[in-house]
């Protein structure tokens, strides 16, 4: 009776072995390439193609081309080699172009990016390629990591003292003048005030937290807060208005807070803030304890509070 064939015989150093364990475990792996270190792992044990084609689920024939390459090249068989095929249809030059076409400057009629189908259409007409579907011009720009039509706003500071001030203030964040506190203070307006209709229900297995949609508004209120950069307290209340006034209670609320204490202040340039006289009739009252740091115009991403204020929304 034959014994058929012998199957490739395949030996695996132990460095070898290590990297087609940690190949299979990986959780990004192809799975191509984690099915081929399986055979070459099984091969290493000794094992007959039938066996480990009917443990991996595939073919013997498949099993047998990895492993008669795996004994000729070692692990790096089990990845396959640049294959010629057919040649790109659209050129690397082409792309490029295409890339360039949707980073062209703001459209007419105050449209800021083309179309797809707008870069398709001039891609044809300047002869960068014959032609082209809107679905490949998309292709080529993710490709690309190029996203026309998403827009990052952003501000330019006018302030002419800019570095000063931010230098300023982030000097204050980093430490803490001796015996003082560094207090981030703004107001966020504008908060709904809203009373469910009607009461939710709570989350169970295999359904979501429910709310219903109906509501009772109560207006609007303002947040005043402080924020304590080095301690992250925050103190705030809720109020009806954001006038001058509703500023300077809350500021006495800031005083008896920390008594003694020097307090660095640290916010915007809104017209609550810049009122110098109501300032200095404030400060006197507490013995110049207060020192007031505005931060640039067109940047109140310095005031810490605004990224409170976020996570706060967000919530």
């Amino acid at each position: 009776m034959s014994r058929g064939r012998q199957a490739t015989p395949v030996k695996l150093v132990n460095k070898e072995r290590q990297e087609l364990l940690s190949l299979i475990e990986r959780k990004t792996a192809a799975q191509r390439d984690v099915m081929r270190a399986r055979i070459a792992l099984w091969a290493h044990e000794g094992h007959s193609n039938t066996v480990i084609a009917r443990e991996l689920g595939v073919s013997v024939q498949t099993v047998c081309q990895w492993r008669k390459r795996i004994a000729r090249q070692g692990i790096q068989g089990i990845r396959e080699g640049e294959r010629s095929g057919r040649p790109p249809r659209i050129t690397h030059e082409a792309r490029l172009q295409l890339i360039a076409l949707a980073c062209e400057a703001q459209e007419p009629e105050g449209r800021v990016t083309p179309t797809l189908d707008e870069i398709a259409t001039r891609a044809v007409e300047r002869g960068v390629v014959e032609q082209i579907s809107r679905s490949h011009v998309q292709r080529i720009l993710q490709a690309g990591d190029v996203r026309p039509h998403r827009v990052q706003q952003w501000l330019h500071s006018p302030d002419p003292a800019f570095r000063e001030k931010v230098n300023v203030i982030c000097k204050l964040y980093r430490k803490a003048p001796r015996n003082a506190v560094v207090l981030s203070i703004d107001e966020k307006t504008g908060i709904q005030a809203i009373e469910r209709k009607h009461s939710g229900r709570s989350p169970v297995p295999g359904r979501l937290r429910r709310r219903e949609f109906e509501y009772i508004r109560h207006g609007t209120q303002a947040l005043i807060a402080a924020l304590d950069v080095h301690t992250g307290q925050v103190l705030a209340e809720c109020r009806d208005r954001r006038t001058q006034d509703d500023l300077v209670t809350f500021m006495e609320r800031v005083s008896a807070a920390y008594p003694g204490k020097q307090v660095h202040v640290v916010w915007d340039n809104l017209n609550t803030h810049r009122a110098q006289a109501v300032w200095q009739a404030f400060n006197a009252r507490h013995g110049q304890r207060f020192r007031f740091h505005f931060t640039p115009l067109h940047a109140s991403w310095v005031n810490q509070i605004e990224l409170w204020f976020a996570r706060y929304t967000r919530r």
